[in-house]
């Protein structure tokens, strides 16, 4: 048995929250999401102060290139520039200055007054840039070049959601003291919580101090551990000589403290850490960071452990795409998803398939929820050639492998850096469906995730490093076994290799059910069923549903209407499924056809919502009778911005229909509403035949809205982006999900789609009815069909496809004069009537020559439905 005890690393420093730093600090922090101008597209001299930047759109972030954006597979791909000014004091000019951004995708060359201050490669870790030499006194012009481009040798290279542009997370101005305390640089463990079984624990704090006020000094550094009530429970002090221009690791280890209230997803209690930086008795810094005792068992033969209890992990994968506003989500955003997800019942999210945003880890934190990061690392079956993002996972030129490598590693590095405080944080995940390479590669990949995986233990010894979507390949080149922890997708759950692997594991991936709202209340546990295996095994630590939400996938809608909750963040009744099994609450009365009378127009919060890109309001609007009760029918339905502030994505109005990706569903919509001024908004709903319905929402912030003076929010009527480029026929079947009726022993169904002709998938000898079936997890137009059998001999089957597994179509068969063969191929041709599907299935009758039901390999070539 491998066991892995963890004990706490605790939460992220929120260095970016003003309200967060108590006291006489020297540190400034300044929001700077509003009063942007953005320009899609390029120009080499858009970063010149002087630039005539009055025809670009004014706009505030988070912001992407895609806005509005509702599912569509393609997207925009190239550059676009922002720009913003900020102005600055003589005695701000004292201060080392500081630019942090949480997230730009993918590429972000930054300048300060037509000077390039720096640059960062990576779309879902943020970074620092030191603008000190650049910035003046007064006005001071900040220009940001964007782009979303595909390259071989940077991660991610593939994936099944989609790779929108933008500053699309927030965005600070830091000022600090030449001396102080740098960025993410505060580290804090628990060292003897396991040992002590959570009675007491010493906190060990290791901070980056940096000296920039020009000669060597001496520097006292006073940690305080602080409780939620405001008392302080431990504390340390220790002085430190810095030379000029040098940083030190200040390494301190305070006294125990006795009997902490342990974080769990029950008790989600916190502490903070105070990091109090001083030279000669004046302070120069000052940082906060959340604190949580919690300590971690995951075993290979008994499950997961929290504080020394078993707990089950039961969990949803979830992307961070907003309907309308794509990837550009408010913290507020974030925060109503992880809620919703706590709210059925669950207690884990997998974040799927990236680092997340630090607010998205901070709402785990205090909601208490367990969270698996994942870096950026991942592929996607029916991969293309090289130049887009449905490229192979892993480099096929060798000229690319080495940037590629570095490229994953310092985005694992910098997730760990920003993320490693998080008391949700139960594992650091390498790579989701890495094997979904070119197979000349995956030495290759087996190589990086070897590195990655000592590169985790070296940067954060306190977590597991996981292999996440390791159910390929199988047999001697299997890539589970690389890790401390393996993450089985699909058919991975019941594939009999992975079953008491001998490393912890779970199914981190189960489900995969697509639906449009409102589905079927049930939960889709689709191979979990097998076996009962949906309630747990005493090996296995947890499991977690594909997935928590729609979301954007160039993959198209089939695979993007996954969730259990839908894109505008309105529950399907899988999730109300969820929540009356995990915690006992009966779901509502569903809507029904009936005669509408009124429009119900409702918000999450009506006051105090701030006004900068950090929080938004949710609106629905729903149809209802005259008594109230929420009908099924679907009018069209505008919400107006009729006065005040605000917006929507598409600008101060956004149609709701059936028909349309705006959609109107089961008598529902929703939007998220956001504003960057103070003021009173109101939203009118209005449907043809009903009368209208009225909200009022109230902003907070410091630039008040002036009706007729504040710059009018540009509309942004909706088309979806198609690309340019033709239609491409893909190939799936290779290492795509595989199932089957039964196996025989050493024959499982993923031989039948591993790329190899010479291993197969066979029937058990006792199978009446045996079949094999292949799911591409993709809405294909089906172009050919290619199966091919382990002997050329006679079989006699069936082959059958189908779009939601109830329903299948024969597309071809060997009776009632069966033929020998070897292979079969279905052609579609594009002439004719087209054949929809996601599932091709291979059912066996007796075959003539006695021969075992068995398939040694498929192809399915299709395009992918939008």
């Amino acid at each position: 048995m491998r066991t892995w005890l963890k004990w706490l690393n605790v939460v992220w420093l929120w260095a970016m929250v003003p309200a967060l730093y108590a006291g006489n600090t020297p540190r400034e922090v300044l929001n700077l999401n509003p009063s942007w101008k953005y320009s899609r597209g390029d120009d080499a001299g858009a970063a010149r102060p002087a630039y005539d930047d009055s025809a670009w759109e004014r706009v505030g972030l988070p912001h992407s290139f895609s806005i509005p954006y509702f599912m569509s597979k393609d997207f925009y791909v190239g550059y676009g520039w922002y720009r913003r000014e900020v102005d600055l004091t003589a005695k701000q000019l004292k201060k080392k200055i500081f630019l942090e951004f949480d997230g730009v995708f993918q590429e972000a060359e930054v300048f300060v007054n037509g000077v390039r201050a720096g640059s960062h490669v990576g779309g879902y870790t943020g970074f620092s840039i030191d603008i000190t030499p650049q910035a003046r006194k007064g006005r001071n012009v900040i220009a940001v070049r964007v782009n979303n481009l595909w390259h071989p040798d940077r991660a991610p290279r593939a994936g099944e959601h989609v790779f929108s542009g933008g500053i699309y997370r927030n965005v600070r101005l830091v000022l600090k003291s030449p001396a102080y305390i740098d960025w993410y640089g505060t580290s804090v463990t628990t060292p003897d919580l396991a040992q002590n079984d959570g009675r007491s624990s010493t906190v060990r704090v290791v901070t980056d101090l940096c000296n920039a006020i020009g000669s060597e000094a001496t520097f006292r550094l006073q940690t305080d551990v602080i409780d939620a009530k405001g008392r302080t429970v431990a504390s340390v002090t220790d002085d430190y000589k810095i030379a000029s221009g040098a940083s030190v690791q200040a390494d301190q280890t305070t006294p125990t403290v006795e009997q902490p209230i342990c974080w769990s997803p029950e008790q989600p209690y916190l502490y903070k850490v105070v990091s109090t930086l001083s030279r000669k008795g004046r302070m120069l810094d000052r940082t906060e960071t959340v604190l949580g005792f919690r300590w971690m068992e995951w075993t290979a033969d008994k499950g997961f452990f929290l504080n020394g209890k078993h707990l089950y992990l039961r969990g949803a994968n979830v992307h961070q795409d907003h309907a309308g506003w794509g990837d550009a989500v408010t913290e507020a955003g974030m925060w109503r998803d992880v809620r919703m997800m706590k709210e059925a019942g669950f207690n884990f999210i997998r974040g799927s398939h990236y680092p997340h945003s630090p607010a998205f880890v901070e709402a785990c934190d205090r909601e208490g929820m367990l969270f698996w990061s994942e870096n950026a690392f991942w592929g996607i079956g029916g991969f293309r050639a090289d130049g887009y993002w449905n490229a192979s996972a892993y480099p096929v030129e060798a000229e690319d492998r080495a940037g590629f490598d570095r490229s994953v590693k310092t985005q694992l590095a910098e997730m760990i850096r920003i993320h490693r405080n998080h008391p949700s944080i139960i594992a650091w995940s390498m790579c989701n469906e890495a094997f979904f390479s070119a197979p000349a590669a995956m030495d290759g990949v087996r190589a990086l995730l070897k590195e990655c995986v000592a590169l985790s233990r070296q940067l954060d010894p306190t977590r597991p490093a996981a292999i996440g979507g390791a159910q390929r390949p199988l047999g001697k080149d299997r890539i589970d076994l690389l890790g401390d922890i393996a993450g089985y997708n699909g058919d991975g759950g019941t594939i009999l290799d992975f079953q008491q692997p001998g490393i912890p594991s779970m199914v981190s991936e189960y489900g995969s059910v697509s639906a449009d709202r409102p589905g079927k209340f049930a939960p889709g546990w689709g191979e979990l069923q097998k076996n009962e295996a949906y309630k747990g095994l005493p090996w296995r630590s947890g499991q977690a549903v594909w997935c928590g939400f729609d979301h954007g996938s160039i993959a198209g809608s089939t695979l993007g209407k996954m969730g259990i909750v839908d894109y505008f963040r309105i529950p399907k009744r899988a999730w109300y499924w969820y929540r009356k099994v995990y915690r006992g609450v009966e779901p509502p009365t569903w809507p029904v056809e009936g005669k509408a009378e009124r429009l119900g127009l409702t918000s999450d919060k009506h006051e105090g919502v701030r006004a900068d890109g950090t929080d938004d309001v949710m609106l629905q609007v729903g149809v209802q009778d005259a008594a109230g009760r929420d009908l099924s029918d679907n009018p069209t339905v505008t919400l107006t911005v009729v006065s005040g502030p605000g917006e929507f994505p598409t600008g101060r109005s956004i149609t709701f229909s059936a028909d349309s990706d705006i959609r109107m569903a089961d008598g529902k919509a929703a939007i998220e509403f956001r504003a960057y001024e103070a003021g009173t908004a109101v939203v009118e709903a209005r449907a043809e035949g009903l009368p209208p319905a009225r909200i009022e929402i109230g902003f907070v912030g410091d630039c008040s809205y002036r009706e007729g003076v504040t710059p009018a929010v540009k509309e942004r009527p909706y088309v979806r982006y198609v690309r340019e480029a033709e239609k491409e026929i893909l190939t799936f079947g290779r290492n795509n999900p595989t199932f089957a009726s039964s196996q025989a022993e050493g024959r499982a169904s993923g031989q039948g789609a591993d790329g190899n002709p010479s291993t197969y998938w066979q029937a058990a000898a006792d199978d009446p009815s045996p079949w094999w079936m292949s799911d591409t997890e993709k809405g294909l137009l089906l172009r050919r069909i290619k199966v091919t059998f382990p002997r050329t001999a006679v079989y006699r089957y069936r082959i059958e496809v189908s779009s939601d597994k109830e329903h299948w179509q024969k597309v071809a068969e060997n009776s009632p004069s069966p033929k020998i063969e070897n292979v079969r191929v279905v052609e579609f041709p594009a002439e004719m009537p087209t054949v929809k599907a996601r599932f091709v299935r291979v059912s066996f009758k007796e075959n003539t020559a006695g021969l075992p039901a068995a398939v040694a390999e498929i192809e399915i070539t299709g395009v992918v439905e939008d």
